[in-house]
Parts: structure tokens; sequence; C-alpha cells
């Protein structure tokens, strides 16, 4: 039988707030990533259908994305989105939900679950191309932040984003993507968060590491063998400096191997998700 997944809107202390809900029992949350034209039906369309069969799949457009208010707090962003997300899981009924994210969307959860207050206290963690190393020199990363909307600037982030050459390839794809971050106001929110202080101000901004050794929460990292935005190696390296953590790599996937490679990924998410 298929899975009906329904788009629902609420306010969260006075900010619309979009998202995706599917299935039933217990919650399971699902956070997209941060590239322009992200959200969590892009994110997570072959993700959902499947955990959908075990759990009640609740995922959220992040503050600034999709179909959720373009809000942009230039002071702690990041405590700003979280504090959203919070709310937004208490109005849910998905407090203490595990949580799953892709790249900034598992970022964010480790960030949360190694500060000194942390927000969301989900059940269990699980990272997908989020945390640790950048390889930030290279072309790739770099056209992640010289997007200007276009066709071609959003081919090129597609290109970043998977190790297949057919995602870039396929212009309704790309399409579709340059349409989402084409939403009133989506370009601004993705594009500020990516601005750089001057050196002279830089110490006046909230500290942005992620406590990893503070992270006491069952967590699982999943890396794509052939990420084009990571180094080799840099979810071993997360896995080693949380406590209890462990690390699984995907074949033939990019920074999304929830895309790439469906069928594996849910298989190992659910393995993780339901042991213990």
């Amino acid at each position: 039988m298929a899975i009906s997944i329904a788009r629902k809107e609420m306010l969260v202390d006075g900010l619309e707030t979009s998202y995706l809900e599917a299935g039933s029992g217990k919650p399971l949350v699902l956070l997209h990533g941060g590239e322009f034209g992200g959200d969590a039906e892009v994110c997570w369309e072959y993700t959902i259908p499947e955990l959908a069969k075990r759990f009640r799949v609740i995922a959220p457009d992040l503050l600034g994305f999709g179909r959720t208010a373009k809000i942009v707090d230039f002071v702690d962003g990041r405590r700003r989105r979280l504090t959203h997300l919070a709310r937004f899981l208490e109005l849910v009924d998905a407090i203490g939900a595990p949580c799953v994210g892709n790249s900034m969307g598992g970022m964010l959860l480790l960030y949360d679950a190694g500060s000194p207050a942390p927000l969301l206290r989900p059940a269990k963690i699980i990272s997908i191309a989020g945390g640790g190393a950048l390889a930030s020199e290279s072309a790739h990363f770099q056209s992640l932040f010289s997007y200007d909307g276009s066709f071609a600037g959003m081919r090129r982030i597609v290109d970043a984003l998977f190790h297949a050459p057919k995602w870039a390839a396929d212009d309704s794809y790309v399409e579709r993507r340059r349409q989402s971050s084409l939403a009133p106001g989506a370009w601004e929110a993705v594009a500020a968060a990516r601005f750089r202080r001057p050196v002279e101000v830089q110490e006046a901004r909230t500290p942005s590491e992620i406590a990893y050794e503070k992270v006491s929460v069952p967590t699982l990292v999943i890396a794509g063998a052939d990420d084009k935005l990571k180094p080799k190696g840099w979810q071993t390296d997360v896995a080693n400096a949380i406590p209890g953590a462990r690390s699984v790599l995907v074949a033939d996937a990019g920074h999304c191997p929830q895309i790439e490679q469906p069928a594996i990924t849910n298989e190992v998410l659910i393995r993780f998700l339901t042991e213990g």
C-alpha cells in the first residue's frame, strides 16, 4: 500500500512553518540540508515512504527554507533555528524523538547535543554528511557560495552534491531545485548564512565549534564514499570524537546518500533506529 505523505502548515511562535508528515507510531524527525534549493521534500523524498512504514515521520522545512518563514538571525542564526525547531517539535508532540539530519541538519543536531544547554534532546542522532571537516578549497564547495539563481549555477550545486553525473544532467531535476531556491526570500535567507565577517569583528561571533566530546546521545555518522564536499575519512574522525558513536560509509554516493543510494541508506537508518 502506498504511503500517504501530507503537507501541513502551522504557526510556531508567529512564524509560518511547513512540514511533511507520514506514517504512524513513534515519531521520527528528519532535518534537511542547507544548500540553495534545499527543503524537506527534495531531501527526503526517497526516505519518508520507507521509514513511514515503521514511524510517524515528521520532516520540517527549517527556518529560512522551503515554505517556512524566511527569517535570518545575524547574531546567532544557528541557535535561532534550533529554538524554532525545538518549539515546533513540542507542538507536534515529537520532543525526544530520534532525529536524522543531512548536512546542515546533521550539523545542527550535533551542535545542539554538544552544547551546554541542548534544546532538542533526541533519543538518537543520525548525521548524514553533517559535522566534521569540509573540502572548503574545492571548486565544488565554492559553487555552494557563488550561486546566482541561474540554471547553470544550480547545475553546479547539484554536481557538487552528487557522485553520479546523471543528477546534474537531469534538466528537470536541476530546475526543480532551482525553483525552490527562487521562492520569495529563499535566496536571501540562504545567502545570509554564507556572509563572512571581517577578521576584526570575528571574535564577537557566537562560538560555532561542535563539542563532539560532550555529545552523550547514541550517534551514527553516515558518509558518502564519493562526497565532493568532505575530505576522505571525515566520518571516522567525527565518530571517534563522540563517545560510543559509530560511522558507516555508503559506496557510490556523494553528499546525499539518502538520495543516491536510498535502499542501502534506509536499511542503515532502520537498523540503527530500531536497535536497543
